[in-house]
């Protein structure tokens, strides 16, 4: 097993170098936006399905905890019995909705955002924000969570990890695999966001297009 998942993860690593190429996208749309706007779209729209892809499993998951918990609830105090993966289960699907369902928020634009200026500005300038935000912040933290998690997760995954108690869930290396996923869709996402807006600055995209693409899974 140990020598599997080293192999996995030096694979994966070195699949993350030769995709950190790809982060520079957004910049060379703004310089060539002609021959690469069919690109960049194609590739932001692929990136995006992905995203509505993982958000069916959050939206999933979140029909799991009312599901899981009414159980938990109905064994407890009518039957007096309690189980320690039904309250695990809880956790890994309260896991699954924030953790799958980021990429696909910041998509639709669902964020909380901070910035009181961003409704009086114009599409372009909307767009350059979301570009440099994409660049400085989404892809660097990204990039660390990977960078700093890839030890913890080979670690567990060598031990394929249970939950801490006796009659826990034996997948707490998929629980904790959730966080390099939740970094590398966000990293997706941001890459889409941020061809988006390169596009828009450069006038090949119209703010109606991208909000309208962006609402669709």
């Amino acid at each position: 097993m140990a020598p599997f998942v080293e192999i996995v993860g030096t694979g994966f690593r070195y699949a993350g170098y030769a995709a950190l190429p790809l982060l520079l996208l957004p910049l060379l749309v703004l310089a060539l936006p002609g021959p690469l706007n069919k690109a960049a779209s194609l590739i932001a729209r692929a990136l995006d399905r992905i995203s509505g892809f993982a958000m069916g499993f959050a939206v999933t998951a979140a029909f799991l905890i009312i599901l899981i918990q009414l159980t938990a609830v109905l064994l407890r105090y009518v039957f007096g019995l309690s189980f320690s993966w039904l309250n695990d289960s809880v956790i890994f699907s309260f896991a699954m909705i924030f953790m799958l369902g980021a990429a696909g928020t910041l998509r639709d634009d669902g964020h909380v955002r901070v910035d009181i200026m961003r409704s009086r500005f114009g599409p372009k300038t909307k767009a350059s924000i979301e570009l440099v935000g994409s660049m400085l912040f989404i892809f660097p933290i990204g990039i660390l969570i990977l960078y700093a998690g890839s030890g913890l997760i080979a670690r567990t995954w060598l031990d394929l990890e249970p939950f801490n108690e006796s009659d826990g869930l034996p997948v707490q290396y998929l629980f904790k695999t959730l966080v390099p996923l939740f970094a590398t869709l966000m990293i997706s996402q941001g890459l889409s966001q941020a061809l988006k807006s390169a596009l828009t600055i450069r006038g090949y995209r119209s703010a109606e297009t991208t909000v309208a693409s962006e609402g669709a899974i």
